[in-house]
């Protein structure tokens, strides 16, 4: 583990680090063999991160992977990097450690809708309150897949399974929803099979300073096969999809004739063909908050298009570096702490 540096120093250690290695994609595969259902849509956001992660420019050294339990949480098995393989649900707790004892790194926190919703759902949304310095990637498969086909947190109502066996009667948590209610500074979503979009939500993750959180769909072809088809066959993806772009407006469809515009707060689907023009849709803003909300509450809304890319971001001062900042603060108001004198204490009793 490295040790931290502070101001200048730091910079340059790091440039030179940057000068003397450069690394690619096989620098991040590990030794260990995957061990995936063949076809699982895990092996393409592990693929596309093994990709990206090389661009970043940061040893290895100075990156960890840290998971809870599901199928999803093998990854740190696979990353050629630090790794910590938790309990279910207490990932962001471990990765807000980590983060906290050696604010250099860069902590990357892998979860599924099950870890991360269900048992630790409490730890999910203390992180993302807390806005320290770590990136969450959510695997949203809507179902349980390593305990063999459960429903989970986010699957939909009516869903059939071993656990549910007449019907889920569950309203499904709405990830994104509830990051923004977490008071999340970044909040974004993507598709496995949009491979290049995934890389460019993986950097977009990385360049925030904040509690960066990506919901990734998933497919789980064991247990729930299909669930995203309607998002990723080529022949769908035009009419169910909205690309979400900062400062463009929102227009989706195979001959890109279609748009999302508001009625005040009500979004709108509109014909560009049929009186209206791109003038009078939605142009997409990441740092407003309101529209994100409205967004983020499409997911569920049949006939509108889901929308993927960042549906929100701000930058808000980190916890980590509020708190070194009280710390620095103590030490000189206070000094020097010691232990010894901590666990003595300044009072005693005599007992007679």
């Amino acid at each position: 583990m490295l040790r931290k540096r502070s101001g200048r120093c730091c910079e340059v250690a790091m440039t030179e680090v940057k000068e003397q290695q450069i690394l690619s994609r096989k620098d991040f595969i590990s030794d260990q063999d995957v061990r995936w259902c063949p076809g699982c849509g895990d092996y393409s956001i592990l693929s596309q991160t093994q990709k990206t992660f090389p661009s970043f420019g940061i040893p290895k050294e100075n990156i960890v992977f840290i998971s809870g339990i599901g199928c999803s949480s093998r990854f740190p098995y696979y990353m050629n990097t630090y790794g910590f393989h938790t309990i279910h649900g207490r990932a962001p707790t471990i990765a807000s450690g980590v983060k906290l004892a050696n604010p250099e790194l860069s902590v990357w926190v892998v979860t599924g809708d099950g870890d991360a919703l269900s048992i630790g759902g409490n730890h999910f949304i203390h992180a993302l309150r807390r806005n320290i310095d770590i990136n969450i990637i959510l695997f949203n498969n809507q179902i349980y897949g390593l305990t063999k086909g459960q429903y989970s947190p986010t699957s939909e109502m009516g869903k059939v399974t071993k656990s549910t066996p007449f019907g889920s009667l569950d309203r499904p948590f709405n990830p994104p929803a509830v990051a923004l209610g977490s008071q999340a500074t970044f909040v974004a979503r993507t598709v496995d099979k949009f491979v290049h979009h995934m890389q460019n939500m993986l950097r977009r993750q990385y360049d925030h300073k904040g509690t960066a959180f990506l919901e990734v769909y998933q497919n789980c072809l064991i247990f729930n096969d299909g669930a995203f088809k309607h998002l990723s066959e080529k022949e769908l993806i035009d009419d169910n999809v909205l690309f979400l772009e900062h400062s463009k407006p929102m227009i989706f469809g195979k001959e890109k004739d279609k748009g999302l515009r508001l009625d005040g707060s009500t979004p709108q689907i509109v014909s560009l063909d049929k009186g209206y023009s791109q003038d009078d849709l939605v142009v997409h803003n990441e740092n407003d908050l309101n529209l994100a909300g409205i967004l983020a509450n499409l997911t569920y809304v049949h006939e509108f298009p889901t929308p993927v890319g960042v549906l929100y971001q701000e930058e808000e001062q980190t916890y980590d570096y509020l708190l070194v900042q009280q710390i620095e603060q103590a030490k000189e108001k206070l000094g020097e702490g010691d232990l010894q004198t901590l666990i003595a204490g300044t009072d005693t009793w005599e007992v007679s």
